[in-house]
């Protein structure tokens, strides 16, 4: 119990540091209006690019240890179905770690965009947009199936969570605040920009205040 809270605080960390570290990456005041061709770059501060990128850097990993702590909660459900959901997060990770970092080169790329020709700036923004950015709308379909397979587990009973936890898996908490960042913009353009770490920071707590919850009551 004791490794499986440890890991589950660890996965709290890294949604806190990489979130920290994709605000730094994105956030501007003009953020929800310069959406097209990266164009919310060229408000966000150099420095807050290097910041950004190093802080998600350095959290990342943690969420490997985030996601076995899930393994560890689910395991004596289901052993199998609780390997895939590990295994599907680890390469959820591994995706969204090759984006995020990237996202620094692509900020400076529209920082030095007056000191290019036009097609040689165009040209770099379609390169990155076919080779990185395809991999956030890949990011999303395996969360999704992630999110499938956490719910099944879960509903087939055995494991450490309530059943109740079905419903917050990652997908259902992502839509979740995608509307309430559509509907509250003045929440919404800071939130909006770090989604993905929100939904896990939400998981995590979720996770552990459960597994506080059990200890609690085999003491």
């Amino acid at each position: 119990m004791k490794l499986t809270k440890t890991l589950g605080y660890l996965g709290l960390i890294a949604s806190i540091l990489v979130g920290l570290g994709e605000y730094f990456l994105h956030y501007s005041v003009n953020i929800l209006g310069h959406s097209e061709n990266y164009e919310f770059f060229q408000f966000v501060p150099l420095k807050n690019l290097t910041t950004g990128h190093f802080l998600a850097v350095i959290g990342l990993p943690f969420y490997f240890a985030g996601y076995i702590h899930i393994y560890r909660m689910l395991k004596s459900g289901n052993e199998t179905l609780a390997r895939i959901v590990l295994g599907i997060g680890f390469i959820a990770f591994a995706v969204g770690g090759i984006w995020i970092g990237s996202r620094a080169s692509i900020g400076n790329i529209v920082h030095l965009k007056d000191a290019m020709d036009t097609s040689t700036y165009q040209n770099l923004l379609a390169h990155y947009t076919d080779h990185m950015e395809i991999l956030v709308k890949a990011l999303r379909i395996v969360i999704a199936t992630l999110s499938v397979v956490f719910a099944i587990t879960i509903i087939k009973g055995g494991t450490y969570y309530k059943k109740w936890m079905a419903i917050f898996n990652p997908i259902v908490i992502l839509i979740l605040l995608v509307v309430l960042g559509r509907l509250i913009p003045s929440i919404g353009k800071h939130m909006l920009p770090i989604l993905m770490n929100v939904t896990h920071f939400i998981l995590f707590v979720l996770s552990l205040y459960q597994l506080n919850k059990l200890t609690k009551s085999q003491e």
